[in-house]
């Protein structure tokens, strides 16, 4: 993989770490979960052929540090700041953007306040469930992960979190390989998502899950915007969000191989119809 040059941005309330490779018009990649620019790095070098590629590491994750650790965290702040990315990497030239899980609803967030700064935004299953019919069920599960993260520490609340994520009847996951078989490099990556998962379950989870997208808005935007779907995932909850408004945008919904996390099980596949959906 090619190594990024890096730089640190300076945001209301934080300091951004990102990394940039490639040459090209702007893609910004807004990473999901409790990850980080490394996210990306199986599908970097794929897309930087065509286009200056920058990832983040979103604020209060791994090295982008809060000047407050206890701040409140909202999608519009974290919107914000990857509309001061896109000034600081594009400031001339409308750019493109990619957000999976969590990073999608920023991406969401982004084109609804700064449509002028976006040629096109793909979104990978945006876990917005506030626009589904049944949000009520999603809204207690988030509450019972939030008790039990606070009764029963982090590794209980992220396995029932989980649950409440897959489909009905779907069997559990294949536990992941452990941070001492990796490579050095994945493992450090693998160590920061650990450490980023309390922020991540206790506040990133609470506000994102809370949000509820403009859709007319977002409709009336549909040129530029991409939804996209785990061609394995369908039915799971993060899918959903992605279907219904696919659906009242009038778009198609684009199935990406793999699943939730297509990105890192399937990157070479990923990489190619990413770069087919943001060239359309």
């Amino acid at each position: 993989m090619t190594d990024p040059t890096t730089g640190r941005l300076r945001v209301d309330g934080a300091t951004l770490h990102y990394e940039v490779r490639g040459s090209g018009p702007l893609l910004l990649l807004i990473p999901g979960g409790a990850g980080d620019a490394a996210s990306f790095d199986g599908i970097v070098d794929d897309l930087a052929a065509d286009y200056t590629v920058a990832s983040y590491d979103l604020r209060g994750m791994s090295r982008s540090p809060l000047d407050d650790p206890q701040a409140t965290q909202q999608v519009a702040q974290h919107a914000d700041d990857a509309f001061r990315l896109l000034e600081l990497l594009s400031p001339d030239t409308a750019a493109r953007v990619a957000g999976c899980s969590s990073g999608a609803i920023v991406a969401l967030h982004l084109l609804t306040a700064h449509p002028e700064r976006i040629e096109r935004v793909v979104a990978h299953e945006p876990p917005a469930v506030e626009v589904l019919p049944d949000v009520a069920e999603h809204r207690a599960l988030l509450a019972r992960v939030q008790d039990t993260f606070r009764r029963d520490g982090l590794m209980p609340a992220v396995i029932e979190f989980a649950a409440g994520l897959r489909r009905p009847g779907a069997e559990e996951p294949v536990a992941a390989e452990r941070v001492t078989e990796l490579p050095p490099q994945a493992a450090a990556r693998a160590e920061r998502t650990m450490a980023n998962m309390p922020y991540f379950l206790g506040r990133i989870v609470p506000s994102f899950m809370a949000y509820a997208p403009d859709v007319d808005r977002l409709a009336a935007l549909s040129d530029r915007l991409v939804l996209a779907g785990g061609e394995d995932s369908r039915g799971e909850l993060p899918y959903r969000p992605a279907a219904f408004l696919a659906e009242r945008s009038g778009t198609k919904l684009i199935h990406f191989p793999g699943g939730h996390t297509g990105l890192s099980t399937h990157p070479a596949e990923f990489a190619a119809l990413l770069r087919k959906v943001l060239s359309a």
